[in-house]
């Protein structure tokens, strides 16, 4: 699939064995427990399980690194580390449209936020407390802006409420917000297709091995490691 955004492209051929085609889909969204960097390209094949045709299908054997837009509803994507490790990560369309970059990336913000203090509560309850608030980081000025900024004007008076949760943390403190460029902004695998060069990069920065493969019957077993 390219890199830049895309189409599905038109096939009015319906797959033969619907069920297959979800069981297929159900795997690979197995698979995303413990492989974030096929999170996107799982996330654009679901949305073609109701009615799946040969198309999306020919793209799901191929959706080993790219996924392509197919709607005008951005996706929220995001990854949180613990030290050096990724624990939670998550690709998911929003439920409304947004206007603008700003409004997509704010109420990605505020879903991130939502999972930060779940994990926050989660370490408290195992005798974990975090020593410092968590820092959440983002690629755009303006949506970071609105997460300081009470005051409302014509491009986010309409933003819902719930979506304010984020800046609701910010103020008492819980949360603390950073800018990040976006070559170096790794919730970019969750939301959008990537060259090549660039999805290996960010995949290696999530902690995932270079070339995962699983040791097999009759397949050479013999341990190695590096002092």
């Amino acid at each position: 699939m390219p890199s830049k955004g895309c189409q599905l492209p038109t096939c009015d051929e319906l797959y033969l064995d619907p069920t297959h085609y979800r069981s297929i889909i159900g795997g690979l969204q197995y698979l995303t427990f413990t492989r974030p960097d096929i999170s996107y390209s799982v996330n654009f094949v679901c949305q073609y399980m109701h009615a799946p045709t040969m198309a999306p299908y020919k793209i799901v054997e191929y959706a080993d690194w790219a996924g392509c837009h197919t709607s005008r509803r951005s996706t929220t994507g995001f990854c949180t580390f613990l030290g050096g490790n990724c624990i939670s990560w998550s690709a998911k369309k929003q439920s409304t449209v947004a206007r603008s970059s700003a409004e997509a990336e704010y109420c990605s913000m505020a879903s991130t936020a939502a999972e930060i203090t779940w994990l926050s509560f989660l370490l408290r309850d195992l005798g974990i407390p975090l020593s410092h608030p968590p820092i959440l980081h983002c690629d755009n000025l303006s949506a970071l802006h609105m997460t300081i900024n009470p005051v409302f004007h014509g491009r986010t008076k309409h933003i819902e409420l719930d979506y304010h949760f984020v800046r609701e943390k910010v103020a008492f403190g819980s949360l603390e917000t950073c800018f990040v460029s976006s070559t170096s902004q790794l919730a970019d695998i969750f939301t959008k297709p990537l060259p090549k060069a660039s999805f290996l990069h960010l995949r290696t920065k999530l902690g995932l091995c270079p070339d995962p493969r699983p040791s097999l019957k009759g397949s050479d077993n013999t341990t190695h490691s590096n002092a």
